[in-house]
Parts: C-alpha cells; sequence; structure tokens
C-alpha cells in the first residue's frame, strides 16, 4: 500500500522480523527457532510470510543452512537498528525517564586502562545519562546485546556498520626505567637478546616487528606471554622484560613514569587497532552523537565521517 494515497503503510508482524534477524545472525532456521522458543517450522513459515509480503526472496536455502540474497542483507541492515531501537524505547519506559542511558561494549584493555579512567569525566559534561559498559573480545550483536557503540580491536572489516577509526595509535617497545637502565637498547637488533614479553592480543607481534627492522625473529624463549594487553603492560612495568604495545593503552604508565618507551619512535610502528563500531541508525540517538564528540575531545582528532 502506497502511504501518499491515504493508504496505511505495511508493517510486517513482530514475529517475521525477529524470526528474519535471527535467521540471518546464525545462518540456519533451527538455531534460530531455539534462540525464539519455537519449532523451526514456525520460523520458516514467519520467513515465507514475510517474503511474500515484500515480494521479494530474502535467503537463498541450502542444505546446510540460509544466506542472505542482496536484498536480504539490506533488509536486515535496516531492521536491526529499528528492533534495538524498539527495544531500547520499551526498556527506557519501564526506568527513571530522567536518566538516558549509553550503553557501550569495549575490547577489554581499552575499556579498562583508557576509557575507565575518563568516565568520571564523561559523567561530569552529561549527568544525564547514565554509562552502562560490558568488556569481552566477543563480537556482540547490537539489537540482542543493546548495544550503542562497540570498541572494537583488529582490522576494521565492518561492511555494514559506521566505523570511526581511533588514530595517532602507535605500538612501542616499552620498558620499565630499572630494567632499561641495567640493559639500554637503542636499536631493534639490541633486543634480540632481551627479555621480552609476548603479547598476543595486539595486532602486532614481537616476529612481525622484528621482521618490520629486517631482523629474524629471536631464538631466546619470550620471558611471558600474556593474552590481554592490560597483563603484559602491568608486567613490564614490574621490570620483568620488554614489552610491544599500544601508546594509547599504555598512557597512564608511561604518564606515571612505571614505563619509558625506548629509542622514542624510531623503534614504534603506526597501526588502526581501535575503532567505534555501531549501527548507522545509532547515530540518531542524541545520546550517541555527545558520546562521539566527547570522544574526539578525548583524543585530540575528529573522526572522518
Amino acid at each position: 500500500m502506497d502511504p501518499s494515497n491515504g493508504s496505511p503503510p505495511v508493517i510486517p508482524p513482530l514475529k517475521a522480523i525477529q524470526a528474519f534477524e535471527q535467521t540471518a545472525r546464525f545462518g540456519n532456521v533451527a538455531r534460530a527457532a531455539e534462540v525464539l522458543g519455537l519449532v523451526p517450522s514456525a520460523v520458516s513459515h514467519q520467513l515465507a510470510k514475510l517474503e511474500a509480503m515484500i515480494g521479494r526472496q530474502l535467503f537463498v536455502r541450502a542444505a546446510r543452512g540460509v544466506s542472505l540474497t542482496p536484498v536480504g542483507e539490506q533488509y536486515l541492515a535496516q531492521v536491526s537498528g529499528i528492533l534495538h531501537s524498539l527495544a531500547i524505547a520499551t526498556e527506557r519506559a519501564s526506568s527513571d525517564v530522567s536518566l538516558d542511558c549509553l550503553r557501550l561494549h569495549s575490547a577489554p584493555s581499552f575499556g579498562l586502562l583508557w576509557l575507565m579512567p575518563r568516565l568520571e569525566a564523561f559523567r561530569a559534561a552529561h549527568p544525564d545519562i547514565q554509562i552502562n559498559l560490558s568488556c569481552s573480545y566477543e563480537a556482540l550483536h547490537f539489537s540482542r546485546d543493546k548495544i550503542d557503540v562497540d570498541i572494537r580491536h583488529g582490522v576494521p572489516d565492518w561492511p555494514s556498520y559506521e566505523v570511526r577509526t581511533i588514530r595517532n595509535e602507535r605500538f612501542c617497545v616499552l620498558a620499565s626505567p630499572a630494567l632499561l637502565a641495567r640493559r639500554p637498547v637503542s636499536t631493534a637488533a639490541d633486543l634480540l637478546g632481551q627479555e621480552l614479553i609476548l603479547s598476543e592480543a595486539p595486532l602486532l607481534r614481537w616476529p612481525q616487528w622484528f621482521a618490520q627492522h629486517g631482523l629474524a625473529r629471536p631464538a631466546k624463549p619470550y620471558a611471558l606471554s600474556f593474552d590481554r594487553s592490560y597483563m603484559t603492560l602491568e608486567a613490564a612495568s614490574h621490570g620483568l622484560g620488554f614489552a610491544l604495545e599500544s601508546s594509547i593503552l599504555a598512557q597512564k604508565y608511561l604518564a606515571s613514569g612505571a614505563l619509558v618507551e625506548v629509542s622514542g619512535q624510531t623503534l614504534s610502528s603506526p597501526v588502526a587497532a581501535h575503532h567505534l563500531v555501531y549501527p548507522k541508525t545509532h547515530s540518531s540517538f542524541p545520546r550517541v552523537r555527545r558520546f562521539l564528540v566527547w570522544m574526539e575531545g578525548e583524543l585530540g582528532h575528529k573522526f572522518v565521517y
């Protein structure tokens, strides 16, 4: 029906939209049915009803599951934001209407080392916004997990979302002042025989870093290895070895003098490792716009839109 001629707009049943989104997420009707508490035939019926209403095929069916058609991809990008907005509106209606809740998800080390110390400043500037912060390396689902903005670590390959990359980040060689005094380092080769801490989380690790400097990886085993950057930085601050870590994550250690950068920028490598990710529809939320502007101020640079 055409709303322009006075006819009401065509709005699919919410059950059909939920069946579509969950099936698109899992690529499997049975898994979607399990999440929705339905039998697979009921989900298939909802999908068929939705495709009949739209008049276009949303999925390609195969023996091992389903995949979205180009029309389905476009439809998913649009309805996911609507479902999320509906969930947030429902939650807000049942809570304190004087507060707007900004729901953030972050890579653990960025959330702990960079964002957490600054949240009080954000709250002072925006006392009407309540903050909910969760941290993990999971790629959470924006509507299901009720996330406004996800601060992700990795290669920015999320074509369905808006991505704002944090610039001016470097991976640099770090050490405690006491360790550096005992074991001076001025070139990359000087590190071959040193106690090195391997951080398994970053995009750039010791083997790749040595290769950038034309050197083979050291034969000596790593002194320690960690799967979280915050653990690597803490170990390095206690003089347990040299670390290769993000300049952004190490800010508080560098500011306090617990760690120093070895040989300045001559041994560092620029990276684009942290990104603010969110559905395009979320840019219309005032709380998200205010958070993005605040982040630009804290980072000292404008995001590229």
